[in-house]
């Protein structure tokens, strides 16, 4: 049953990889069901930016469900997995507001039933609860916005928008703009909307975290591409400064977050809000030069944009995969339980280690494509003549150069902490390799971060023609050869194959060299230097907690982290400890700033209305009394 189950979802995977494919290539077709529901009914359209979504998911669900087949809690939940990724198939599709809404509210109903898998779980149920919370919040939003444009149009349809935007109020599109933005904002985890996913994404299965983080949130970022870009029209400048702006806080933040986290699924999640960051930033910067006029550089932003987006879908979904191996062979999520395992697993810490070279940005891989482009659409703001703007600009390529850094350093510490050195616990020291279609599965996601990484020249074309159906222009901001990447202008020019050429020489040629100088190849074996001791222990290694805490001084300012000591003497002298205990806990700034002071508002509404409930019918008699006569006055 499960296989079978699994064996329908890669189907669909499949099919919805050709569809979109088909959509991207410049193919287009409408599907409408007008009396399947009210309001407009089903109706269904593919175009380029909706077919590149769709094929993101599809070739996302594939490698997805084959590590279910081998992973030991894929039984559970297929119903729901079954609808998750269906509806998440119909969401680039929907051209209509009820369509789109039945398919968001689907996937949103399924994944949280995928959270809540563990129902005696404390963790899984505060984390269903918070992003239960969340993500009606966010649909409360996109109901209002979209109500609003249906009703100043005068249709559901989203082609009706379109051609209406020019001739709408300002502040009806400013109102919708912000609403929508705020409900796909919420989905996609930017800050500080962001609260539920390092809850749910580590409480789901791991199959399931690696489609939430890699392609569920992406949908968020489609509904932001289709209002900032495509239904509203060409917006004021404000809009892409906003994205921007939001995009710099979310990629900081959440990458700062993440370095002082031990939790490698909450690691994990924490940066794929900085991930989130990193498109805004191309976004903003699109929307903010297409106001200006500059084509060009409106359609280098966005392709920076779609490129980073199919490739955290990539190493994101690789690393979560990883992820889900490491906890099912040790039993935990906590690192610094780990240790060693390179040696026990040694296809999973490959996999690992190439996710966490893409997600750091380092050639030839993919990421550092993406955010190549990123750069160098933010460094051509020199063309921009408004101040304002230019500061703005100058705000994203900061963020974006200091995330670079933190994320390389904390990856150093992801992969060296989990995997390097000698094992931590029993269970890291008893670790197994995971099972061969959970391997498959990495394996497959590893070799879209190198194609990915080496074929710029082939893929930046893809997303240059998807880019410019969005922005109604010609593809102009990219060109070159087979092998060289070249931006318009001649800005700047790249070529990933070469650089792959140099770095494998640079491990060659060494190795040549001793070859033909007779160097010997016999190895000798010899204890590991530790100052002196012969016997090395798990006791003397790097911590997580150690790695993390130059950067928890550096930044106390934000982690306001709080000391905790406990000291245990010993019964019959004070110059003995038996035992120590130090915990150096960070607090997050919107737990405490915004959500728990608007929680604490909210139960003080809720306990003065509840005032009102004596249980005196006299009393209920006396409200509908007064309930009528306001309604007669008012009247």
């Amino acid at each position: 049953m499960t296989r079978l189950a699994y064996g329908s979802v890669i189907l669909i995977g499949i099919a919805a990889a050709g569809l979109g494919g088909y959509g991207v290539a410049g193919g287009a077709g409408t599907l409408r069901l007008t009396w399947l529901v009210p309001l407009g009914g089903i109706e269904l359209t593919l175009d380029p930016l909706g077919g590149l979504f769709l094929a993101l998911i599809g070739l996302a669900v594939v490698p997805a469900s084959v590590y279910a087949l081998g992973y030991p809690d894929g039984d559970t939940g297929r119903f729901a997995y079954f609808v998750f990724v269906a509806s998440m198939c119909v969401v680039p599709l929907a051209a209509n507001t009820m369509t789109f809404l039945i398919a968001w509210e689907l996937m949103s109903l399924a994944s949280y039933f995928l959270v809540l898998r563990d129902r005696e779980s404390r963790e899984s149920i505060r984390a269903a609860w918070v992003y239960a919370v969340m993500t009606h919040a966010g649909l409360a939003c996109l109901l209002a916005g979209m109500l609003l444009l249906g009703a100043d149009v005068g249709s559901p349809r989203f082609a009706d928008w379109r051609a209406a935007a020019s001739a709408l109020a300002p502040t009806t599109r400013d109102a919708a703009f912000v609403l929508l933005a705020l409900g796909f904002a919420g989905k996609a985890g930017v800050i500080p909307l962001h609260v539920w996913l390092p809850l749910a994404h580590p409480a789901a299965p791991s199959h399931v975290s690696a489609l939430m983080s890699g392609v569920m949130i992406k949908l968020g970022i489609y509904g932001l591409l289709r209002v900032s870009l495509d239904w509203l029209g060409v917006g004021p400048p404000w809009w892409g400064a906003a994205l921007l702006i939001a995009g710099a806080a979310s990629s900081v933040i959440g990458v700062l977050y993440a370095l002082v986290e031990h939790d490698l699924k909450r690691l994990l999640a924490f940066h794929s809000i900085e991930n989130i960051g990193i498109i805004l930033l191309g976004i903003g910067s699109a929307a903010l030069y297409r106001v200006a006029g500059l084509d060009a550089l409106a359609l280098l932003g966005l392709i920076a944009a779609l490129y980073h987006t199919v490739n955290h879908a990539a190493f994101k979904a690789l690393l979560f995969l990883g992820a889900g191996a490491v906890v099912h062979a040790t039993g935990t999520r906590n690192m610094e339980a780990m240790g060693g395992l390179i040696k026990r697993m040694p296809w999973t810490a490959a996999c690992f280690l190439i996710g966490s070279a893409a997600i750091a940005a380092l050639p030839p891989l993919n990421g550092f494509v993406s955010e190549w482009l990123t750069f160098l659409a933010l460094f051509q703001n020199m063309r921009l003549e408004s101040v304002g703007q230019n500061l703005v600009f100058t705000l994203g390529i900061a963020s974006l150069a200091l995330t670079g850094g933190l994320a390389m350093a904390c990856f150093v510490k992801a992969f060296g902490i989990t995997f390097l050195a000698l094992p931590r616990s029993d269970a890291a020291a008893g670790a197994h390799e995971a099972s061969p279609p959970m391997r498959l599965a990495m394996l497959a996601l590893a070799a879209a971060c190198v194609a990915l990484g080496l074929g710029p020249t082939l893929v930046v074309p893809v997303f240059g023609a998807v880019a410019a159906a969005v922005l109604r222009t010609a593809p102009q901001a990219t060109g070159g050869d087979w092998l060289t990447l070249r931006v318009s202008g001649e800005f700047a020019s790249l070529s990933t194959a070469a650089i792959a050429v140099v770095l494998a020489a640079s491990f060659l040629v060494p190795l040549a060299a001793l070859r033909l100088v007779g160097a010997s190849r016999r190895t000798r074996g010899y204890e590991t230097w530790g100052c002196g001791r012969i016997v090395q222990t798990a006791r003397m290694e790097y911590t997580a907690t150690a790695f993390a805490n130059p950067f928890k001084r550096v930044f106390d300012f934000f982690y306001r982290p709080t000391k905790r000591l406990d000291i245990e003497f010993h019964p019959e002298s004070r110059f003995f400890v038996e035992r120590i205990e130090y915990e150096n806990p960070t607090r997050s700034i919107f737990d405490d700033w915004l959500y728990r002071p608007a929680l604490d508002l909210l139960h003080a509404g809720a306990r003065a209305v509840g005032a009102l409930q004596s249980g005196s019918a006299n009393q209920y008699l006396a409200y509908i009394l007064v309930a009528l006569l306001l309604m007669l006055v008012l009247a």
